[in-house]
């Protein structure tokens, strides 16, 4: 069940175990109350208090956990087609390296706006159902001028954390020229983008663009206005993570393949690692060893990567219990990844925690602790959640 909460005021009663990710109004670090209430007023965290609050409209927890809202901040939800076979074959022993990325861009260009609209509300509805309550849209999958300033005008009506990401692959047109396309990127394609979208992003691996041509569309992105942000090191070690750093990007995202030099970048900045593990799945990469970015002391977070060649799902309790399990995380970094940590990577202090002043997105689980997200995967543990996700049930 979803709810959305944007007037008048609301009390999630009978807590069992909330979660509201302040160590100082709670135990440890995800500042866990048992036998807890939240008020919620306008859309906004009013207060935090034992059970028995009194608001216009309550809903009983019935001594379940309530947790914030998941943050998933990295996708690519605009897209027609499908790619499973892809999949299929990947599974049979075919390596991924990325090339099926035209597939879909030639699916999308084909695809009238309405359907891809229509498309893009069926994600984000089995999204929030899964608990997630704020998420970043990539473009990507147009790639050229028209298609990818479309993307974003689909998007861009249900969530603020829009993306330019026009260098995802050069388009077949472009083949054998790069630097021209990289050009097209920097020039007429950002300029249209630019009103639509908050971040840019480019893909900086083997295959894709190079560190020099995705520094350029960092800096033309910079200069328009844009945030930042970056893929690297998805395929191999390269030069993404340090470009990231230097560039001073919001998040670098995959970091499947990190150096003690990486990581110790990392730990130095304020660019968060975020980790994608439903794509280390779908394609087989080995799972990034988490531990060794948290101990170092960077930030890290955990995004879905939903997409329809190497991560289509939209369940982060599937991305949580996948770093528990294979990237030596434990449970509450885990779930502090897909709330604070979302944030983190969005620039955002408003959302990822439940705490006077804080965005009122919540889930309930039909659990009675966080744990059960990892101890019973696959299982739809989202009871209710809380908190608008863009306009998607029109």
């Amino acid at each position: 069940m979803t709810v959305h909460n944007n007037s008048g005021s609301l009390a999630i009663d009978n807590i069992g175990s909330l979660i509201t990710n302040d160590e100082a109004l709670g135990r440890g670090p995800l500042g866990i109350i048992e036998h807890a209430s939240v008020v919620i007023t306008d859309g906004v965290v009013e207060a935090i208090g034992p059970a028995g609050a009194i608001a216009d409209t309550r809903i009983d927890a019935e001594g379940a956990c309530v947790l914030p809202g998941f943050v998933d901040s990295h996708t690519h939800l605009v897209f027609a087609g499908d790619r499973s076979s892809e999949f299929v074959a990947r599974m049979a022993g075919e390596p991924y390296d990325g090339g099926g990325i035209r597939v879909t861009t030639d699916a999308t260009r084909n695809t009238p706006t309405s359907e891809l609209d229509t498309l893009l509300r069926l994600r984000l509805a089995e999204a929030h159902q899964a608990g997630t309550t704020t998420i970043e849209i990539k473009s990507g999958y147009g790639l050229n001028v028209a298609d990818e300033v479309r993307s974003l005008e689909v998007a861009s009506p249900y969530t603020d954390e829009t993306t330019f990401l026009g260098a995802h692959l050069l388009p077949a047109e472009y083949e054998g020229r790069a630097d021209d396309y990289i050009s097209l990127v920097c020039g007429e394609m950002l300029a249209g983008a630019t009103p639509h979208a908050k971040w840019v992003d480019a893909f900086c691996e083997t295959g894709a663009f190079d560190a020099d041509q995705c520094r350029a569309v960092l800096e033309a992105g910079s200069e328009a206005g844009l945030g930042l942000r970056l893929h690297g090191n998805q395929l191999g070690t390269g030069p993404g993570v340090q470009l990231a750093v230097e560039c001073g990007c919001a998040s670098v995202d995959h970091c499947t393949h990190l150096t003690d030099a990486d990581i110790e970048a990392l730990a130095g900045s304020d660019t968060v690692a975020t980790f994608l593990p439903a794509a280390d799945f779908s394609t087989r990469q080995p799972y990034p060893d988490a531990r060794r970015v948290i101990d170092a002391g960077a930030t890290v977070a955990i995004a879905s990567n939903c997409n329809p060649g190497s991560s289509y799902t939209t369940s982060m309790s599937f991305c949580i219990a996948l770093a528990v399990r294979d990237m030596n995380m434990t449970i509450d970094e885990a779930i502090q990844a897909v709330t604070v940590g979302g944030a983190a990577a969005l620039r955002r202090d408003d959302i990822g925690k439940l705490v006077p002043g804080s965005a009122g997105h919540a889930v309930i689980l039909d659990a009675p602790t966080h744990h059960h997200l990892a101890y019973r995967p696959g299982v739809p543990l989202i009871r209710q959640t809380i908190g608008p996700l863009g306009d998607f049930a029109g």
